[in-house]
C-alpha cells in the first residue's frame, strides 16, 4: 500500500517549473520553486513543524499547550496544520491588511485569530508583534515560536530547501531570488548554495516601503514580505543584491504568471518574479535563475485577483466612465473604410475577394440608393456560414450573393453606450451595424470590441 503516515510527510520536495511566457523576453532560464505545493499551501509549512518539534525537545511546549504567534497567515497555517495533528491549541495575531481568506483558513484549522492595526510601529503595544508577546505571557502553557528570532527557521531552509534546489538543478544554479520577510528562507537557502558555489548570486526582492532594502518606510499592500525592523533570523550579508518592487508590479506580475503560465500565485510570488526578470535582463542565456514562489493565489482572490480591489487601489486603471459606439469607431478609423458592403447582384466569388481584401469576416449586403440608408441593407455575408456552403458546393462561387446571403446584421446607434454591444455580441450576433440616424456608418465585430476595451487603459495612461 502506498500511503503516508500523516500530511506532515508531504512537506518539502516541491517542484521546479520553467517559466516560458512570462520570461520570453529574457535570455536566462527562469525556474520557479513552487512552494504552494506544500500541503498547507506555502513555504511556511517547512518551518511550522520544525519549530514545534524543536520546542518539544527543549520542553518549551508540552502536551495541552497553546501556540501563540504573530503571522501574516502562512506561518499560522503551517503551525495550525501541525498543531491539529499534535493536539495543541493555537492563537494567531494578524495585521488588518491580511486577506479574509487567510483569516478563514486559520479558523478552519480550529485556531483563534486576533486582528491588530497595520499602521502602528512595531514597538507599539497594539502591533501584532507586541500583542502576541502579551498573549504568550498571559496564557497558561503558552508558547510563542517567534519565527522572527527562532533559528529553526533559517536552519530548516539550510537543511531542506537549499539542498533540494541544488539537487534539482544538478548544481547549475546561478541566481536565487526570494522575497524577504523573516529572512529565514533567503538566509538558509543562500547560505547553503554559497557553500556549494560562492559565485551564486542571492537576490532579495523587497517591497517598496520596507526597511530591509533601505529607503523610506511607508505602508504597502503586498503580504508576508518586507519588514519595519531587522529580524534576528535574517543575515543581511547573505544578500548580494536588492531589488525593490512596488505593489503594482508585484500584483500585476502575479496575475501575469497565473494567466500566462497557469500557476495561481500570491502577490509575494509576483514580487520575486518581477525582481528575477529585472536581474535576468542583464544576464546571458547560459544562466539559470531560481525564483522561490512562497504561496498560491487562493488566499488573495478577494484582493490581487479582484479587479475592483485592484482598481480601487490604483493597480489597474479604470475604464472611462462612459464609452460610446462612436468612440470605438474613431479608435478604429483608418484601418478599413467605415462601411464595406457587397451588392446582392455580385457573385459569391467577388464577395469572398472583398472579405480578403479588407481583412474582415462579415459585411452587409446592400443595394445602395442615394444617401445610403439602413433600409438599403437586405442581408449579410458571413465568413463562417459562407465557408460551410462553398465547401459543400464549390460551384456556388459563381452564384449571386442574393442567393446565399444571411439575414441582415442587427443595428446599434453611434450614441449608444458600449455596454449595449456586450449582450448581442456575447449571444448569436457575430457583428453589428453602427448607425447614425438612418445611415449605416460601420460594422463592429467581437474582436473590435475586445481590442478597444483591452487598450482603453493604455489610452487612459497615455
Amino acid at each position: 500500500m502506498e500511503a503516508y503516515d500523516s500530511v506532515l510527510d508531504l512537506i518539502g520536495n516541491t517542484p521546479l517549473v520553467r517559466m516560458h511566457r512570462v520570461a520570453r523576453h529574457v535570455k536566462p532560464a527562469i525556474l520557479a520553486k513552487i512552494e504552494y505545493a506544500n500541503p498547507g499551501g506555502s513555504v511556511k509549512d517547512r518551518i511550522g513543524i520544525r519549530m514545534i518539534e524543536d520546542a518539544e525537545r527543549r520542553s518549551l511546549l508540552r502536551p495541552g499547550g497553546t501556540i501563540i504567534e504573530p503571522t501574516s497567515g502562512n506561518t499560522g497555517a503551517g503551525l495550525a496544520m501541525a498543531a491539529a495533528i499534535k493536539g495543541y491549541r493555537c492563537i494567531f495575531v494578524m495585521p488588518d491588511k491580511m486577506s479574509a481568506e487567510k483569516i478563514s483558513l486559520l479558523k478552519a484549522y480550529g485556531a483563534e485569530v486576533v486582528i491588530t492595526p497595520t499602521s502602528v510601529p512595531p514597538e507599539s503595544p497594539e502591533s501584532y508583534y507586541r500583542v502576541a508577546d502579551r498573549l504568550a505571557e498571559e496564557t497558561s502553557g503558552g508558547f510563542q515560536p517567534n519565527q522572527y528570532y527562532n533559528q529553526a527557521n533559517p536552519d530548516t531552509h539550510y537543511q531542506t530547501t537549499g539542498p533540494e534546489i541544488w539537487r534539482q538543478t544538478g548544481g547549475a544554479v546561478d541566481v536565487f531570488v526570494a522575497g524577504v520577510g523573516t529572512g529565514g528562507t533567503i538566509t538558509g537557502v543562500g547560505r547553503y548554495l554559497k557553500e556549494q558555489n560562492p559565485d551564486v548570486m542571492i537576490v532579495g526582492a523587497d517591497p517598496e516601503g520596507s526597511l530591509l532594502s533601505g529607503g523610506e518606510l511607508w505602508p504597502y499592500k503586498v503580504e508576508g514580505i518586507g519588514e519595519d525592523f531587522w529580524p534576528g533570523t535574517f543575515d543581511p550579508k547573505i544578500v548580494d543584491r536588492w531589488v525593490r518592487v512596488g505593489d503594482r508590479d508585484s500584483f500585476r506580475t502575479a496575475r501575469r504568471i497565473t494567466r500566462e503560465e497557469g500557476m495561481l500565485v500570491g502577490g509575494s510570488g509576483g514580487t520575486a518574479m518581477f525582481a528575477a526578470l529585472q536581474v535576468a535582463e542583464e544576464l546571458g542565456e547560459d544562466k539559470t535563475i531560481i525564483v522561490l514562489v512562497p504561496d498560491g493565489g487562493r488566499s488573495y482572490l478577494s484582493k490581487v485577483y479582484n479587479d475592483q480591489w485592484m482598481q480601487d487601489n490604483g493597480f489597474l486603471e479604470r475604464l472611462p466612465a462612459t464609452m460610446r459606439v462612436h468612440d470605438l469607431l474613431r479608435y478604429r478609423q483608418g484601418e478599413i473604410p467605415e462601411l464595406v458592403a457587397v451588392d446582392p447582384g455580385q457573385t459569391v466569388g467577388q464577395a469572398i475577394d472583398m472579405l480578403q481584401q479588407f481583412g474582415i469576416s462579415q459585411m452587409p449586403v446592400a443595394h445602395w440608393t442615394n444617401g445610403h440608408s439602413v433600409t438599403d441593407i437586405v442581408g449579410s455575408i458571413q465568413e463562417k456560414s459562407l465557408l460551410a456552403r462553398v465547401f459543400r458546393e464549390p460551384d456556388m462561387v459563381e452564384s449571386r450573393v442574393s442567393e446565399v446571403m444571411d439575414p441582415p446584421l442587427d443595428t446599434v446607434d453611434v450614441v449608444d453606450d458600449i455596454e449595449k454591444l456586450i449582450g448581442p455580441l456575447l449571444g448569436e450576433d457575430t457583428a453589428l451595424i453602427a448607425t447614425q440616424g438612418a445611415h449605416p456608418v460601420g460594422v463592429i465585430t467581437r474582436s473590435d470590441l475586445l481590442e478597444y476595451i483591452a487598450h482603453a487603459r493604455d489610452r487612459a495612461r497615455g
